[in-house]
């Protein structure tokens, strides 16, 4: 298994995983404030911009509750670097061999993406149960996670899905049990955390936890 039990229960339990891109390290430990505040505890800062890492550093020393891993991983140099930086896990995209052993061998907790079912077979073959599946909506929904998953779902994969979820469709995701947790960007927008509208995004966050309750209970 590339993520260990405690690792996937604690993402089981969050739900939800704020997905987001930080132009300003500045904004790392307000941001992460924000959105703990709104409840969520698991985040992906994702290696678009320059500042993902050194936001990594700043909240690891200054909100240590929140759970923060590294996405959009695309070299092995990258899972070096979210290896000694301190991720707790590691997200890719795709589904990249050089990139999971890179990950294996550095005994960096990671979930590759997949989108169809030869991805699915090829990291689990490689130890992975717990995956990212991209770009959820635009590839059919949870209508295609329940038709592409249907020949694994006796092996205990679990799915995060990402692209598309909001609040719109969160519960009818989180209602399916192959889904571990979501991901979105939707929680604290590009444009709200470079507005430094925290308060907004708390807003957004328990707005969205108020649905995983419901869903899935405290």
């Amino acid at each position: 298994m590339m993520m260990d039990e405690t690792l996937t229960e604690k993402i089981r339990v969050s739900a939800l995983i704020a997905v987001l891109v930080i132009d300003d390290a500045g904004d790392a430990v307000p941001l992460a404030k924000a959105l703990l505040r709104g409840g969520i505890s698991v985040i992906e800062l994702t290696l678009r911009t320059p500042a993902a890492l050194e936001a990594l550093s700043k909240i690891k020393a200054d909100v240590p509750e929140i759970s923060a891993g590294i996405g959009t991983i695309l070299s092995p140099d990258q899972v070096k670097q979210a290896k000694e930086r301190g991720a707790a896990f590691g997200v890719a995209p795709g589904y990249n061999p050089s990139v999971l052993d890179a990950a294996k061998k550095l005994g960096l907790p990671y979930a590759p993406g997949v989108s169809t079912a030869s991805e699915i077979e090829a990291a689990y073959e490689r130890g992975c149960k717990t995956l990212k599946l991209f770009p959820a909506e635009s590839l059919g929904g949870l209508s295609y996670l329940k038709n592409v998953n249907a020949p694994y779902a006796h092996l205990g994969i679990r799915y995060i899905p990402l692209g598309g979820v909001s609040v719109g469709n969160l519960r009818v995701y989180l209602e399916n049990e192959a889904v571990l947790a979501v991901g979105g960007s939707w929680l604290a927008p590009r444009n709200l955390i470079s507005e430094k509208a925290w308060d907004k995004i708390s807003k957004n966050c328990e707005e969205a936890m108020k649905i995983a309750h419901e869903v899935r209970g405290k």
